[in-house]
Order: C-alpha cells, then structure tokens, then sequence
C-alpha cells in the first residue's frame, strides 16, 4: 500500500514537471509564423530564416505582464501563429499570439493567448516588426 502511494505520488509529479515543460517555447526552435491581417483578412507565412532569426530577435524583446487579459476597444490588427519545432519526429507545437498597434503612441502591444499575458515593445522595436511583417 505504501509503496503504492509512492509510486501515485512520483507519476503526479513526473506528470506536472513535464506539463511546466511542454508550456514553456523556446525562440531558438521557432520555424514558422504565420500571420492573418485582420481587417483586410490578407494571410502570409514567415519561413525564411533571416526573417525568422530578426522576428525571434523582437519577441525576445518584448516586456510581459502575466495574468492580464487586453480590453481593447478594437479589434487586433494582426494574428501571429508561432511554430516550434522541438524535434522533427514529433509534431509543431503551436501558440497564437493577437497584436495591436498603437496608432498614437507607435507601440504594438502583443497578447500570448495560451500564457494570458500582454507584452509591449517600444516604438523602435514596434517599426523593425511591422517592417518585417510589412516585407513579408
């Protein structure tokens, strides 16, 4: 009977360490981002590694608040569909991502749907990516 609890016990354990894991993306193994312009619903797809390599650079630059939801009067602006690819046998892990960008100000302001949290980038920043998203 102990040995049954422990044996409970260690598989809840292995089982919540490894869902913190499959949670967490690693920038280094973005392969793809697909974006959908919402208000002219124009989509495109981001695979060339440059561009990669410069939009890993931006989100890496992104300042995250945790647990907040946008309550935003409009619409995103964009959607970005992240792929990361952790090993080649298995398949993409996915995560979506809702940008608004600020028209007064010249900011952008991200919203990471499966982590519920809202990023910003400063205005530099907020001109390379829509640079980048605009060449794309």
């Amino acid at each position: 009977m102990l040995n049954e609890k422990k044996s409970i016990i260690i598989i809840l354990l292995l089982c919540a360490c490894s869902k913190d894991a499959s949670n967490e993306f690693d920038l280094d193994q973005l392969t793809r981002v697909d974006i959908i312009e919402e208000k002219c619903e124009q989509e495109f797809i981001i695979t060339e590694e440059e561009k990669i390599k410069s939009f890993r650079n931006l989100i890496s630059k992104v300042e995250w608040e945790l647990d907040i939801k946008p309550q935003m009067a409009e619409k995103e602006d964009m959607t970005a569909t992240l792929f990361f690819t952790h090993d080649k046998n298995m398949p993409e892990r996915l995560t979506e991502y809702s940008l608004w960008f600020g028209k007064k100000d010249g900011t952008v302001v991200i919203y990471h749907k499966e982590k519920n949290a809202l990023g910003t980038l400063d205005e530099e920043n907020t001109r390379a990516l829509r640079k980048l998203l605009d060449n794309s």
